[in-house]
């Protein structure tokens, strides 16, 4: 859901948040966003897999392990990806978190850093430093403030994106809130200590940092981990999860699944408003892939369809051509029997028993893939296990935005 339809009563408390224009972003928008707990959040995150980590993920990882996985600070900023930048860039990073340390109070180890923009460019800590103190000054928790921060955080995006849920532990009212943004660079696969993906969540529930660990861990699978844009992992993927204990309640694994539940709610919501926010999609695509031998190899299969540049401009034009499919299936290194095979687009037949479905219906299938968001299932008849991954299609309005991104 979108910030103007974030009520006042679904903001967790304990955290603060603003935003302010540092010169960053060519365009003059705001790109320093700052989320703080004056009391201070247990922590867990989960970074990009890619070996070219950008420096706040290096730094940011190393915050969480000699911090005891307490943060009081977020600072994060647009416009620059402080990646590929050597020993500098590293130093500049640490240098923006002594100084929020030295603003907002805590431990320089207790301040979280985060950046999205152009890789290789010489990273601006001086912009950062100086637009802190006013950041500092309008800290709030009314909804605009979040939107600002939602806002900040953008790059090519055209809208922020938030999710929220509240739930009710042992009698006591708490709340889950989530403000991410990506729009291009999408296929995030995130290990423990994922433009850019960048998650924040944050809750007022009291939860221990392993319990934590183990709560992002199980939503981040089946939601920003089964999602893809154009299939190229981003060097500054992060997901973030903080808890500031300010409602009271207490969240013991094993005795509250609606905690769970929820903060898989909000991922998902947030993983479908980035596809759906895709530089150029047309289309959103959901891959449910079912009956197969193992869920690695579900997913092995929908990841050789998503990043198929065949099958995604198929997907931009509405054209049918289930060729494509079976063809990405083929090659994404499962062993199957394609003669056990089915695929639907929507509810229609289009392949089966190794060859054209004899049910399958053009014009009607075109007219289903007309529609804004529509679902492929491949039955592979092979187990029991299943996936359910989230793409779209590829335009040139995608080409357009990439090629011009550096200038």
């Amino acid at each position: 859901m979108t910030t103007d339809l974030l009520p006042t009563d679904a903001i967790p408390q304990g955290f603060q948040y603003n935003a302010v224009k540092a010169g960053i972003k060519t365009s003059g928008n705001l790109d320093l966003a700052v989320a703080h707990a004056p009391q201070g959040a247990t922590a867990a995150a989960m970074f990009t897999t890619n070996q070219m980590a950008a420096a706040p993920v290096i730094v940011g990882r190393k915050h969480l392990e000699i911090g005891g996985g307490v943060i009081h600070t977020l600072v994060v900023n647009a416009g620059n990806a402080n990646c590929a930048t050597g020993e500098a860039g590293y130093n500049a990073c640490k240098e923006v978190c002594f100084t929020a340390a030295e603003l907002f109070g805590g431990k320089p180890q207790e301040v979280f850093p985060s950046s999205t923009g152009i890789i290789g460019v010489p990273f601006p800590a001086e912009k950062l430093m100086a637009a802190l103190p006013a950041a500092k000054e309008g800290l709030g928790n009314a909804p605009g403030h979040i939107e600002h921060f939602a806002r900040a955080i953008m790059t090519t995006d055209t809208r922020p994106k938030t999710a929220h849920a509240t739930i009710e532990v042992d009698g006591i009212t708490a709340r889950i809130l989530g403000v991410g943004k990506g729009a291009g660079m999408i296929h995030p696969q995130l290990g423990p200590p994922h433009a850019t993906m960048l998650v924040y969540l944050f809750t007022d529930l009291q939860i221990k940092p392993l319990y934590l660990r183990n709560l992002l861990q199980a939503a981040v699978e089946p939601s920003f981990n089964s999602i893809s844009i154009d299939g190229d992992t981003s060097t500054n993927d992060t997901v973030l999860l903080l808890a500031s204990g300010a409602c009271g309640a207490v969240y013991a694994p094993g005795y509250h699944p609606q905690v769970e539940a929820a903060l898989l709610e909000v991922c998902q919501s947030l993983a479908h408003q980035i596809v759906d926010d895709g530089e150029g999609v047309t289309h959103v695509v959901t891959l449910q892939i079912n009956r197969a031998h193992s869920t690695a190899d579900a997913k092995k299969i929908a990841k050789a369809i998503a990043h198929s540049p065949l099958c995604k401009t198929a997907w931009s034009s509405a054209d049918p051509n289930w060729g494509r499919i079976i063809a990405a299936a083929g090659y994404s290194g499962v062993h199957f029997d394609p003669s056990r095979v089915s695929i639907h687009i929507g509810r229609h037949p289009v392949f089966e028993h190794g060859t054209v479905s004899p049910s399958f219906n053009k014009a009607a299938t075109h007219a289903t893939m007309q529609q804004r968001e529509f679902t492929i299932t491949v039955d592979m008849a092979q187990g029991d296990a299943s996936c359910r991954f989230l793409t779209c299609d590829l335009t040139g309005e995608y080409v357009r935005i990439n090629a011009d991104y550096s200038s």
